[in-house]
């Protein structure tokens, strides 16, 4: 491996592309889009049919629930046997590859693949990690998806991390210099995903990113960005797939000492400064509510809060014949999320009702509205926001935010052995 990055826990990777497939059938978005939309899958495998395609060596987590679904993880793993003995791959060797993403709002979002090694990456609260997670993880929703990755030959990720470089050091020099580089890929995403562009880089140019990455996480790049001295440096912190990531992590400590290619797991990198990444709220409805006793209790909570919308936290609430905001001021939350989650979870605690978590201001007003339920929209979180409060409260509270729109997630194209 190139020493260069054997102090970022991000290293060029061993990656897989098809010799010869019909790119546009063989890419499928993220597994745990579309949850709730089985017309979606059932569109993309008649688009599939008989072509190779990475939908045969993914589990869409829609069927995670299955009643078959021990044998729809055998039919991923033998597919992925199978496309192996073919010899349908080319290997690019200790490869990094850079992407253009076509979005569906017209932006081009910029990224980099490679590796990360699961021992620099920790989702614990709190961790002083060089890779870490933003948003609390559910331990529950582990176990099912490390039955998908258990025994599998390949890895395809839909793990995006990001970097803070305000300065644009490491990826963004790629983009004037794409001209010249190996195109590897250049086609249209399936229903409506955009287009993207792969290419790979040249040894001086991954030597060029090892170093601009080595002085995101020095101490003076600290100093500058967070105001903070001789803490451990925050390099890569998850944006999208974080139980993905999770589920590699929880894997690689059942194979340690068995299965050394089960220490990595290939991610895409993008910098949080990126022009074309949006972050956008996820806003809360509950369902079998009393509106008037969560107000009440809200303000037993919170006895500063007030019923306007001032200065602090400001939450917009809508219910059966009402709309108004409440603040919170002085808040000892970093987020308007945490704030208002910290009090949804004890108030369920001893009262009736469930949470949604909800994309979409309107969506979330008409579904408040209804009889018996009560909206909570929150206000987006700034980009500038999400490394300074990883650092200073450890993770997110659970459904901060949500990056773009579901046909604007990562694809499967490139792959990993991880046996």
């Amino acid at each position: 491996m190139n020493e260069k990055f054997e102090k970022l826990g991000f290293y060029p990777a061993d990656i897989l592309l098809p010799k010869d497939a019909d790119m546009e059938k063989w890419a499928v978005v993220a597994c745990d889009q579309f949850t709730s939309e089985p017309e979606y899958w059932e569109r993309v495998e008649k688009t599939v049919g008989d072509a190779p395609s990475t939908l045969r060596l993914i589990l869409p987590e829609a069927e995670l629930k299955a009643p078959d679904v021990d044998a729809r993880i055998g039919k991923i793993n033998a597919a992925m046997d199978d496309y192996l003995g073919k010899d349908l791959f080319k290997t690019l060797r200790e490869s990094l590859v850079y992407v253009e993403r076509g979005q569906s709002d017209g932006r081009i979002r910029h990224g980099l693949i490679g590796m990360i090694d699961l021992d620099a990456y920790d989702f614990t609260p709190g961790s002083g990690a060089l890779i870490r997670a933003t948003e609390g993880t559910v331990l529950e929703r582990i176990p099912p998806r490390a039955k998908v990755r258990r025994n599998a030959a390949l890895e395809l990720p839909h793990v995006m991390l990001l970097i803070d470089d305000p300065d644009r050091t490491v990826i963004e020099p790629l983009t004037a210099q794409a001209s010249g580089m190996e195109k590897l890929y250049d086609f249209d995403l399936m229903e409506n995903g955009g287009h993207i562009k792969g290419y790979k880089l040249s040894d001086a140019q991954v030597d060029a990113v090892a170093d601009a990455l080595t002085g995101l996480c020095s101490d003076a790049a600290m100093q500058k960005k967070y105001g903070v001295s001789g803490v451990a440096p925050l390099l890569f912190a998850v944006g999208d797939g974080n139980h993905s990531l999770a589920t590699a992590k929880a894997c690689w400590e059942e194979q340690k000492g068995k299965n050394p290619l089960a220490r990595y797991a290939l991610v895409e990198v993008v910098n949080n400064h990126d022009d074309a990444l949006q972050f956008e709220p996820i806003h809360r409805v509950l369902f079998g509510v009393d509106a008037k006793e969560f107000a009440a209790e809200f303000k037993k909570f919170y006895p500063n809060a007030t019923e306007s919308k001032g200065e602090g936290h400001v939450i917009e609430v809508a219910s059966e014949g009402y709309e108004g905001f409440v603040t919170v001021p002085d808040p000892k939350m970093q987020l308007a999320v945490g704030t208002l989650q910290t009090f949804i979870d004890e108030y369920l605690k001893t009262h009736a009702g469930e949470v949604d978590y909800v994309h979409g201001d309107d969506v979330t007003r008409q579904l408040g509205k209804k009889p018996g339920n009560l909206g909570l929209l929150l206000p987006a979180m700034g980009k500038e926001q999400l490394f300074k409060t990883v650092m200073a409260d450890g993770v997110l509270p659970r459904k901060t935010f949500s990056m773009g729109h579901a046909q604007d997630k990562r694809y499967y194209i490139e792959a990993r052995k991880i046996k």
